[in-house]
């Protein structure tokens, strides 16, 4: 299935869903060092969240996918917190697509737990994936479709309580109202990505799933989406997991980062400061090293 349409369909399975009260999780903690090597294979691929384990909207352990011949994913663990942005980069082919897709509930992970805001995706799907959200570049919304009218089909589609009003306060907050009663097919991609982000904030998401938002905007419309995304994280205490390979937004944007490669997470940390750390000089070379030559990490359980 073509993952825009995996998307897609992972929206529908919002409908109906209720919302809950957070769950503390279980803490972790992680200890990088420069080209060590992982001690134990139960012990790799832990990038956790610091912070109170009760802020944290979502929560994988050992995480894996593998299907015959291939693996996947590789036993990862991390966690997002609220108001929080993290970014999760790697080379094409790295695991970032079926890390989204099991965490949407698309598909189904071979080991390991998923919990967002607190409820265990495999138990209850339902009430956890309603806990969540998700706008990528390539899923776009119907174009035969207006603004207003996409809003209202996706709010009925994730059960949104007083509809009209929410549909109201999001045309307003992302500038959408003179644009309410046009088709999404004409609109620009700037705009496209406003209406998109709008649909992912209708059912007030603690999790905030963005792939790639800016891949297609000129450097003006992106600037302006990396100052909203900023906002929608502070300003509606919701966690947000990004993936880009634009590594100047992910420095200006992230409070964190996950390098995954060979579906393993090789490296975590302030995107600002790793670089320094591992004797490169920007984000972008460390990149391409990890991409490369992959480092080492050396991961430890608390706890």
């Amino acid at each position: 299935m073509p993952l825009c349409s995996r998307y897609a369909a992972a929206a529908f399975t919002h409908a109906g869903a209720s919302r809950t009260e957070l769950r503390p999780g279980t803490r972790r903690r992680q200890t990088l060092q420069p080209g060590s090597t992982v001690q134990s294979p139960h012990l790799n691929s832990v990038a956790p969240a610091a912070g109170p384990t009760a802020d944290r909207v979502l929560r994988v352990t050992n995480l894996g996918k593998h299907y015959p011949g291939v693996l996947a994913v590789d036993r990862i663990s991390f966690a997002v917190r609220r108001r929080e942005v993290v970014g999760l980069l790697g080379p094409n082919g790295a695991g970032k697509t079926t890390t989204i897709n099991m965490i949407l509930g698309v598909l189904s992970p071979s080991t390991g737990s998923i919990r967002i805001a607190g409820i265990d995706l495999a138990r209850q799907r339902a009430r956890a994936l309603a806990q969540a959200n998700f706008s990528a570049v390539y899923a776009t919304l119907p174009g035969n479709l207006t603004v207003a009218q996409n809003l209202r089909f996706f709010g009925l589609v994730y059960n949104v309580p007083r509809l009209r009003a929410r549909v109201a306060t999001l045309l307003e907050e992302f500038d959408l109202q003179a644009l309410q009663h046009t088709k999404c097919g004409v609109l620009s991609s700037g705009e496209q990505t406003r209406v998109a982000l709008a649909k992912a904030m209708l059912n007030h998401p603690s999790l905030l799933l963005l792939d790639e938002p800016t891949a297609s905007l000129d450097p003006a419309a992106a600037r302006t989406i990396r100052a909203r995304i900023r906002a929608l994280a502070a300003n509606n205490s919701c966690g947000i997991l990004w993936t880009s390979h634009n590594m100047y937004e992910v420095e200006e944007v992230c409070d964190r980062v996950l390098f995954l490669s060979r579906g393993r997470i090789l490296l975590a940390g302030d995107p600002r400061q790793l670089p320094r750390l591992h004797g490169v000089a920007t984000l972008e070379e460390l990149f391409i090293r990890l991409a490369r030559e992959p480092l080492s990490v050396h991961a430890e359980h608390a706890g």
